[in-house]
């Protein structure tokens, strides 16, 4: 990669149970190419990896899904796992209204 993203702001959206590499990897190559990149959880602290369904890596949780807003970012990353997408779904999902009979 090339400077092309220098000075973008990327959110990486994920929960316990994410793929180890679908995160760190996407991590490293958004930092060498000059983003500024923050992890987005449900919960602050740290989240956990699976790597190859075992335990693996866990990073800190720069903000919570509530306290980040998507004008604040250029781009959102959602890395897989065994159950990362499902945990953060719910919470993603716009409420809906019945509609009118």
């Amino acid at each position: 990669m090339t400077g092309r993203i220098e000075g973008r702001k990327v959110a990486i959206l994920a929960a316990d149970g994410f793929e180890e590499a679908e995160l760190f990897e996407p991590l490293r190559a958004l930092r060498e190419a000059g983003a500024e990149v923050e992890i987005v959880s449900l919960e602050r602290g740290s989240i956990e990896a699976n790597h190859h369904r075992e335990r693996g890596s866990s990073i800190r949780v720069d903000r919570t899904l509530e306290e980040a807003r998507a004008e604040d970012y250029d781009a959102l990353v959602i890395p897989g796992g065994c159950s990362a997408p499902t945990s953060c779904a719910p919470c993603a999902q716009p409420s809906t209204s019945p509609a009118p009979s």
